[in-house]
């Protein structure tokens, strides 16, 4: 009986190995929301797993969360990947909405919009 019970608990042990070495190599894009901009924060850094978010939300267009906008309207399916977002979101044109507020209004908005993911500031932003 206890070399059967033995066998068990190593069978799970292999797979609860393989389980976390697929997770840990997967390759997920993980990480932190950063900014040139962000050079003095008042808050702490932004967890954001870019997979997680495509997958679960179902995104299939990166111009959902990367737009472009141009004399004030969209450009659909038009992508700012590989800017950043303080390249138009510095606020120096007066109908340019703030960096800060361009994030939360991103973020938040798709929280509570899907119902799902945090609406707070301490859900988002990491203790400093």
């Amino acid at each position: 009986m206890l070399k059967k019970i033995t066998g068990i608990l190593f069978v799970l042990a292999i797979l609860g190995l393989i389980v976390f070495s697929i997770n840990a190599f997967s390759g997920i894009d993980e990480g932190t929301v950063t900014d040139p901009a962000f050079s003095r924060k008042t808050r702490g850094d932004v967890f954001f797993d870019h997979e997680m978010h495509m997958g679960a939300a179902g995104v299939v267009d990166c111009s959902t969360c990367h737009h472009v906008y141009e004399d004030g309207k969209l450009l659909e399916f038009e992508s700012s990947e590989g800017m950043s977002c303080s390249e138009c979101h510095l606020g120096k044109d007066g109908d340019i909405l703030p960096l800060i507020e361009a994030y939360h209004q991103q973020c938040r908005s798709c929280h509570i919009e899907e119902k799902a993911g945090p609406v707070t500031c301490a859900g988002c932003h990491k203790t400093p």
